[in-house]
């Protein structure tokens, strides 16, 4: 297919239907309004349904059943409409169904404002809602990868059983830039849906029901130690990272979306002026890549973790250093994107602070 320009959402939007998602509910807040949108023109042209719901709460809860029938199925939405939602995306990952969930994060807390924000990586990644589960949750930084990052959210969810989520900030969602959205093969490995329930002979009837119930503690806690067993080859399999000019680089800045994009333009005027600075920037932020860190830290004097947020995903690079080199942080926040100038000047300073 020839590159077509086109504005995130819609992206994003176009890539589900290809990937082979027939279903969507969801409930409008900006900056992801683009997404419903499309997808209510473009799904009943694929013999599929986009649903505005009545809320949130409902929206997921809808996924939740489409999900449960062997459906392709997403939702999308903004910050506090994913705040909504975690109640439902619990009890889909403790039931074991697939799907994805779009967040084009907005500033907060509450209703905070419309503006890109990156304050919403707690949420997503160390589980938003109650109990011990986990997200697949995927970065992109540009629009194509919004759209390959998208088709390959479905194969993952599928492959899992898990909800995926794909997790961008407002500035991906309302930027236009070409892609290329190729014919769509769902990953050889994926096994057919056996289990889901359709009250059909073929899937058990009225019998078979999917919930996330346990009402006895023993079988909860083997159900929960699946779970982690399954995550364990998530946390072996899925793992996905890009390392940028870091072969030389005395500093390291990780970000991820936006904020690494901005990172990049950053790195080639440090280097202009003689300093050597890299770029190590998460595709997934779960399963995060702390591989990546082992691959830089011979030769890299300081981190400087740029977000936009007041800090966030630091803990998790944190873990990642172990003590073993200074890390900064700079990050801007209440929607505000950080410059490649600012970026720059932090990681000046980092590198002086940190040089032995």
């Amino acid at each position: 297919m020839a590159r077509k320009l086109m504005k995130g959402n819609e992206a994003i939007a176009a890539a589900a239907v290809n990937a082979g998602c027939r279903y969507f509910f969801g409930y409008p807040i900006t900056p992801q309004n683009e997404i419903m949108e499309y997808l209510m023109k473009e799904l009943p042209k694929v013999g599929g349904s986009c649903t505005q719901a009545e809320s949130e709460v409902a929206a997921i809860n809808m996924v939740y059943g489409a999900a449960g029938a062997g459906a392709r199925v997403m939702t999308s939405s903004s910050s506090p409409g994913i705040s909504l939602m975690q109640e439902g995306i619990s009890y889909i990952a403790g039931a074991e169904l697939p799907c994805v969930v779009v967040d084009i994060m907005r500033a907060g807390p509450g209703l905070g404002g419309v503006q890109p924000s990156q304050a919403d990586y707690f949420q997503a990644t160390k589980g938003g809602g109650h109990g011990d589960y986990r997200l697949v949750v995927l970065a992109p930084s540009t629009l194509q990868e919004a759209v390959d990052l998208t088709e390959l959210a479905f194969d993952i969810a599928d492959r899992y059983r898990n909800p995926v989520m794909v997790l961008a900030d407002g500035m991906i969602g309302q930027l236009m830039e070409p892609v290329e959205i190729n014919a769509h093969t769902p990953a050889e490995d994926l096994k057919p849906k056996d289990w889901a329930t359709t009250g059909t002979a073929a899937s058990g009837g009225r019998k078979r029901i999917i919930n996330s119930l346990y009402l006895h503690p023993d079988e909860l806690e083997l159900h929960i130690r699946a779970l982690y067993e399954k995550y364990a080859q998530v946390e072996r399999s899925e793992v996905r990272y890009e390392l940028q000019a870091c072969e030389d680089a005395d500093i390291v800045i990780v970000a991820y979306g936006t904020t690494a994009r901005i990172a990049k333009s950053a790195i080639e005027k440090c280097r202009r002026m003689g300093l050597r600075m890299g770029l190590l920037r998460p595709v997934t932020l779960y399963p995060y890549p702390f591989e990546a860190f082992e691959k830089v830290m011979e030769r890299a004097k300081a981190f400087l973790v740029v977000e936009m947020s007041m800090g966030q995903m630091i803990e998790d690079v944190k873990i990642a250093v172990a003590g073993r080199r200074p890390i900064s942080f700079f990050g801007r926040t209440g929607g505000i994107v950080p410059t490649a100038e600012e970026i720059a000047k932090h990681a000046q300073a980092a590198l002086e602070r940190g040089a032995p």
